[in-house]
């Protein structure tokens, strides 16, 4: 993948769809969350065209404070999972990418007073709206050691959500691939923040 990757999801659509491209624009993945169900299903999907299926994620539970979103590939096979720990989430985004169960990297909000400044703001009208685009949360990728191996930075925007990706370190391609499935359920679980 040529780095930085760019993440969109349009805010006004009946289902969510989040499509990701590379450096030079050419679409990687192409994601469809179901909606109005009880338990979370994401549907990953290699273009637009929702021909060639590559992942799914799906929930363990039905609320999702502390659930597990496992990735299970098209041929069926076991590819990890991503766990949102729920009360160390209140305070910092926080989220641990799995591998055979055990960790194998952490995501973590990177400054997490934008977040209260932000819920502060965000009940005014007008300023709400200004801090909601001004102040964008961004996430930090390690691996277990705790060495760093992406970033995840909001950009601001009006009518879509868009997020950059970029690559601090080299990772193994499996690990980088299960980075950007997690990456893109914690956008979706966080998406109601800028």
């Amino acid at each position: 993948m040529q780095y930085p990757l760019d993440l969109r999801f349009t805010l006004f659509a009946l289902s969510q769809q989040i499509t990701v491209r590379d450096a030079g624009g050419n679409s990687i993945l192409f994601v469809k969350q179901k909606m109005l169900r009880l338990k979370e299903k994401v549907e990953v999907f290699s273009d637009s065209t929702l021909k060639n299926k590559l992942f799914e994620i799906n929930a363990d539970r039905i609320i999702d404070f502390s659930a597990n979103y496992s990735f299970t590939a098209a041929d069926g096979s076991n590819w990890g999972a991503v766990r949102r720990l729920g009360m160390r989430s209140l305070w910092s985004a926080h989220y641990e990418v799995i591998e055979d169960n055990a960790v194998d990297m952490h995501i973590r909000e990177e400054n997490p007073w934008k977040k209260l400044i932000e819920s502060l703001l965000g009940e005014i009208p007008v300023v709400g709206f200004l801090a909601l685009y001004l102040l964008n949360p961004s996430y930090l990728i390690t691996m277990a050691d705790g060495t760093p191996a992406m970033r995840v930075i909001k950009k601001p925007s009006v009518f879509e959500r868009y997020f950059v990706i970029e690559k601090i370190n080299e990772v193994d391609q499996d690990d980088e691939l299960r980075a950007l499935l997690s990456l893109i359920m914690m956008v979706l679980l966080e998406k109601s923040r800028g």
